[in-house]
């Protein structure tokens, strides 16, 4: 039996509010900091926070994931990762035992920075802040292309926007979703987390499966690209999404 039951409107709904919701960055925020400082301190919080990581998914939580090699076959190359958002804490987490992390960056609601440790430790130096304004989203297509074309970095997109925890099936998100990849011609991956009966206990046991690389088309123009790209993701985290046969929360439209 279901633990806990989410009521909403549609599927864009907020079912989860972060510390502080209505956090916003200043317009002088830099979006990865060059500062002595910010060199220094950004490999030690990625190895922090990797063991962290690892000690809590695969020794507490036990999450197995299938797949990882595939993410071998862009070596020196930046890529897009597309997951479905169903874990607040972890899908922070998790992917840094995935995919290398000293280029690893995810595109990130603003609240994010108001979340007590996370928002002043972590998210400085892997999060990428989406803008609330025209000034700040050309701030972050920049550094997006800088991550991807210059670092030859991952980025970490949750399309669905907002998290529904342990939810089992996937939220419609736009072709524009596909923007990135398509204009920067870099591969993506799908990361599509599932939930299955557990062995013992209540709490659902976790299979992550990695898939791709999908490449964006060059012959189409790139509205279709995205569109025909979205379709490739979009299809990719639904047939996996059917494999989970377990659910923990309840979800109820109201």
């Amino acid at each position: 039996m279901a633990k806990h039951t989410y009521y909403y409107h549609s599927d864009t709904d907020d079912v989860v509010n972060s510390h502080d919701q209505s956090y916003s960055l200043p317009d002088d925020y830099t979006i990865l900091p060059t500062s002595l400082g910010a060199k220094i301190w950004s490999p030690i919080v990625r190895v922090i926070a990797t063991i962290l990581s690892w000690l809590y998914s695969r020794l507490i939580i036990h999450i197995h994931i299938i797949g990882k090699e595939k993410v071998k076959k862009v070596k020196d190359q930046g890529y897009f990762i597309y997951g479905n958002h169903t874990r607040p804490v972890g899908d922070v987490f998790t992917p840094l035992i995935i995919f290398p992390i000293l280029n690893f960056y995810a595109i990130a609601a603003q609240a994010n920075w108001g979340i007590p440790f996370i928002g002043k430790f972590v998210m400085p130096y892997a999060g990428l802040p989406v803008g609330h304004d025209i000034k700040q989203s050309l701030k972050l297509i920049q550094a997006i292309k800088t991550v991807i074309n210059k670092k030859k970095g991952v980025v970490l997109i949750y399309p669905e926007a907002h998290v529904w925890p342990y939810y089992t099936k996937i939220r419609p998100f736009d072709p524009t979703s596909m923007h990135f990849p398509v204009a920067l011609n870099a591969p993506s991956f799908t990361m599509t987390t599932t939930y299955h009966k557990p062995r013992f206990g209540k709490r659902p046991k976790i299979v992550i499966y990695i898939d791709g690389p999908f490449y964006p088309d060059l012959h189409l123009n790139r509205k279709k690209a995205q569109i025909k790209l979205h379709d490739q993701i979009w299809d990719t985290l639904n047939k996996r999404a059917k494999l989970s046969n377990y659910q923990y929360y309840n979800y109820k439209q109201k």
